[in-house]
């Protein structure tokens, strides 16, 4: 068996084929609140939270004014984007609900809570928000146990 990776290594940012880059940029940062890192006119654009020279890479090199896949093909099921908090997740929500945006799911797995959503383009997108480690359910010999329950969309709401 193969040595394992290295337990820092960490996924870093994505770029999404998009059909029109201010259509992506009215979702990512009108609605979820990136900011604009920097634009290559309607090629390109990267955008960030906090400052970071880029979480998301919005590009339409092979994509302008192209379609989603089609649903059975293969291909990127969803990118997840971390928030820090419940409070920071429930701020997505509302921002979603605000901008009516569809929720295709919002589950309870355990070990983090979900909400999952497609962009204007079709790409799949998990928003989400880790539970501590020391509450992950476990099994009797100490293994994950990662269940998909549904998540009280109304609590997390009335988070502050």
């Amino acid at each position: 068996m193969a040595e394992p990776i290295h337990p820092q290594v960490r996924i870093g940012h994505v770029h999404l084929k998009v059909a029109d880059i201010d259509r992506s940029l009215e979702f990512y940062c009108g609605v979820l609140g990136f900011e604009l890192v920097q634009r290559l006119g309607n090629s390109a654009a990267f955008v960030s939270a906090g400052g970071y020279h880029h979480h998301i890479g919005l590009n339409t090199w092979h994509s302008k004014g192209g379609t989603p896949p089609p649903e059975h093909s293969t291909g990127l099921y969803h990118v997840a984007i971390l928030y820090p908090t419940r409070a920071a997740l429930a701020d997505a929500l509302r921002r979603l609900i605000r901008a009516n945006v569809r929720l295709d799911g919002a589950s309870d797995h355990g070990v983090s809570e979900a909400l999952y959503l497609h962009d204007p383009d079709g790409n799949g997108l998990e928003l989400y928000r880790d539970l501590p480690e020391e509450d992950w359910p476990r099994n009797a010999a100490g293994e994950l146990k990662m269940v998909t329950d549904p998540l009280d969309l109304q609590a997390l709401l009335n988070e502050e």
